[in-house]
């Protein structure tokens, strides 16, 4: 009966995501065998790509495979003003994000499937309870170092576009 709960509880966090965009649980694979860990260290910096964000570019970093989406900024210290991730959700929905072990505070801007910025949230850091988006609407999020939209005067209703064109002609999978 305990390992089914265990197996529930996994489940319940995995739900959330974070720092890192995961559909894992940090449950004990002694207790609960098959189910996936999460990672234990930081990922090495990941292909970039300019985004052009309001006035200003950031070459943020690309989280597009499940395991660098899952790790995403996990174990990341001294994020610097011009580190960056964007993460390509599967499908516009009510996204999700928390900070498990993530040391620093970040910022991150919940982002329509047309490019548009629609929320940005300050997430701090390890907290483990999920900042979930106002809208199901939310395809994009884009990961900077904290407070980063203030100082660079982002706002929401500013569209995110790419030397491809916007987010959407840049992302489209075939």
């Amino acid at each position: 009966m305990n390992r089914i709960k265990l197996l529930l509880l996994g489940l319940a966090v995995a739900a959330l995501a974070g720092c890192q965009k995961t559909t894992v649980a940090p449950v004990d694979a002694a207790v609960s065998p098959g189910v996936h860990q999460l990672p234990t260290h930081a990922q090495p910096k990941l292909a970039t790509i300019p985004l052009y964000v309001g006035p200003e570019v950031l070459n943020a970093e690309l989280a597009i495979t499940p395991d660098e989406e899952e790790t995403g900024m996990m174990y990341r210290t001294n994020i610097q003003d011009s580190d960056a991730m964007i993460f390509v959700l599967p499908y516009p929905q009510q996204a999700s994000f928390w900070m498990y072990h993530c040391p620093e505070s970040i910022s991150a801007a919940y982002i329509t499937p047309d490019g548009v910025i629609a929320e940005i949230h300050h997430l701090e850091r390890e907290d483990t309870n999920a900042v979930v988006s106002a809208t199901g609407n939310i395809l994009y999020v884009l990961e900077t170092s904290d407070g980063w939209f203030d100082r660079h005067h982002v706002t929401t209703g500013m569209a995110i576009q790419t030397d491809r064109g916007s987010l959407a002609q840049t992302f489209t999978r075939h």
